[in-house]
């Protein structure tokens, strides 16, 4: 996830600049004033950090400014959960924001619109930016956590699911206890009128067959006499229709030997005598077993009222109380579980008693971790002007279990010997910060998410043997990670794979009245690099002597191959 290219358009005193960045140890130096700090502070833009309309340079509209990574299959998942387009391998991961002279900002990520808070994210995943005032990771609990984790190889997301349950647990147990009175008095009412409505015990269907019983049971009096109507039609011996049948047919088959079409008319007659047949012959069945039946209509009146008084009280269809029923049947039972207070107890029990375990394997894997860090960071301070310096992880338990753990994690410092080691964060020296977090960064260079590191002059209030060792560092930490510093020194300058000059210039701009100052980077080769150190060395009179000793100090370490750069 190395940092492949910034681009920067109108911002602050820079018109146009972009910057191929390659791997290794890269520094930027220039005259004081030339806006070294300004690509640190075009790349926090990109990556999310407060939008400042006083940035867009003078004359211009807005301000844009871009940062393009090496793509990594790691960020696959965040980017398709945030909506976001993932980078195939070997294409780049594209950061970029604008903002307008009104302060209106808008953000992308592979193009797609983003917010501040998603840059953000997703820039703490790709780069960490250490300087004297600017305190990104080693201020926050969490990458203090996650960084002493890392070291001691142990994962705090084994924590989550254990921590949920028992939150649920102890929420669920904490409601049942809460809520006991309103729970006894819901379960009273629902046992009432269960009961009420079980002494019904209404089937699933019964509401139907008891209409359709009734409405014929009611109705048996006109059902007979229509039966009987319809009987007399078929049969009567003189008006019925089976006669006039029957003569009908005679009177055809008697002359179809003379007509032929005859035939064919007589069987569609003789059909429909067998079908008046039939149906004569049903009518009688049905009156056969067809009566009126007072008694079962008044025992149906009486159960269809039952029906009729319940369903006007709950206010529901009479067909709909057997699932009225039921459903009462099932919320009793979860108000049951829910007042049971036992079976609550045991289950946030059991629940504890699964995170704790976690909880406290994690914390023993922190606690052997914890000194072995503090001593490898420690040994990195000595290097770095800070003899007898001591750095400490310290772990404090927690009053109550948290999502992290059973610890409190900070970082404890004291710059030299004899001082009383606090928290990182209340250091007051800031040369005593940067150099701290140059040691930590050197001492976890295999550890953390973000692949590329920015120290903002973090060699500030050094110099000496102590400015080369910090040089040294910056360049071991460079095999492992990309690394970009702002320097003034000249001994950390020498150790650089790579080295970018920053510096102003006066440019006429026609919309304005006079020239503008603006800003500029170029890359040094190894052969003009001997300048640029001499003047770090010795003001802006560059004298043999000095350039001299630049060379010599570059001769102490082996060219690396660099990339174009264009301003």
């Amino acid at each position: 996830m190395a940092l492949r290219r910034i681009t920067l358009r109108d911002f602050v005193i820079v018109r146009s600049l972009d910057i191929d960045l390659s791997s290794g140890f890269t520094v930027l130096t220039g005259e004081t004033g030339a806006g070294k700090s300004i690509l640190i502070d075009a790349l926090q833009l990109a990556l999310g950090s407060r939008a400042d309309p006083g940035s867009v340079r003078e004359g211009a509209q807005r301000l844009d400014v871009s940062a393009e990574f090496d793509a990594a299959p790691s960020l696959d998942a965040w980017l398709d959960e945030g909506g976001f387009e993932s980078a195939a391998a070997g294409d780049a991961l594209l950061l970029r924001r604008t903002v307008d002279v009104q302060g209106r900002s808008r953000g992308w990520i592979n193009g797609s619109p983003a917010t501040a808070a998603q840059l953000r994210e997703l820039g703490e995943r790709l780069l960490d930016i250490h300087g004297q005032h600017a305190w990104q990771s080693l201020t926050r609990p969490d990458s203090v956590r996650g960084l002493l984790d890392a070291y001691a190889g142990a994962r705090q997301d084994t924590l989550e699911a254990p921590w949920q349950a028992w939150r649920q647990a102890v929420a669920a147990l904490d409601a049942a206890r809460s809520a006991q009175d309103s729970l006894q008095r819901e379960r009273e009412r629902l046992q009432w009128q269960i009961a009420e409505v079980a002494k019904l015990a209404p089937g699933a269907d019964e509401w139907e067959e008891l209409s359709t019983s009734h409405s014929r049971i009611s109705n048996a009096q006109a059902l007979i006499d229509a039966a009987e109507g319809a009987r007399l039609a078929i049969e009567d011996d003189d008006q019925g229709a089976l006669s006039a049948l029957n003569r009908a047919l005679a009177l055809l088959q008697d002359c179809e030997h003379i007509e032929p079409q005859f035939k064919a008319l007589g069987d569609v007659l003789a059909s429909s005598v067998a079908q008046a047949a039939d149906a004569a012959h049903s009518l009688h069945g049905y009156l056969r077993h067809t009566e009126t039946d007072p008694q079962r209509l008044a025992e149906l009146d009486e159960r269809m009222g039952l029906w009729m008084s319940l369903a006007r009280r709950y206010r529901r269809p009479p067909e709909e109380l057997p699932v009225l029923l039921a459903g009462w049947q099932e919320e009793l039972k979860a108000l049951d579980a829910a007042s049971d207070l036992e079976s609550l107890e045991r289950a946030e029990k059991a629940a504890l008693q699964a995170y704790m375990k976690e909880a406290r394997a994690l914390g023993k894997a922190r606690q052997a971790a914890a000194p072995r860090l503090a001593k490898a960071i420690t040994e990195a301070m000595q290097g770095l002007g800070m003899k007898g310096g001591q750095f400490e992880v310290a772990l404090a338990p927690l009053a109550q279990p948290s999502r992290f753990g059973l610890e409190d994690i900070g970082f404890l410092v004291s710059g030299h010997a004899g001082s009383t080691p606090r928290p990182i964060g209340k250091v007051a020296s800031g040369g005593e910060l940067s150099r701290i977090a140059l040691a930590i960064a050197v001492t976890t260079s295999q550890l953390g998410e973000a692949q590329a590191l920015i120290f903002d002059e973090v060699d500030s209030g050094v110099g000496g043997a102590v400015a080369e060792t910090v040089g040294r560092l910056m360049q071991q930490l460079g095999r492992d990670r990309q690394v970009l510093a702002v320097t003034h020194l000249p001994q950390v300058a020498a150790c650089a794979d790579h080295h970018l000059l920053v510096s102003k210039r006066q440019s006429q701009d026609e919309a304005a009245a006079g020239p503008r100052t603006e800003s500029s980077v170029v890359l040094l080769e190894d052969g003009t690099r001997d300048q640029e150190i001499a003047r770090m060395l010795g003001g802006e009179r560059v004298s043999q002597t000095t350039l001299a000793h630049a060379r010599e100090m570059l001769g102490r370490k082996p060219a690396a191959p660099v990339k174009a750069v264009r301003a």
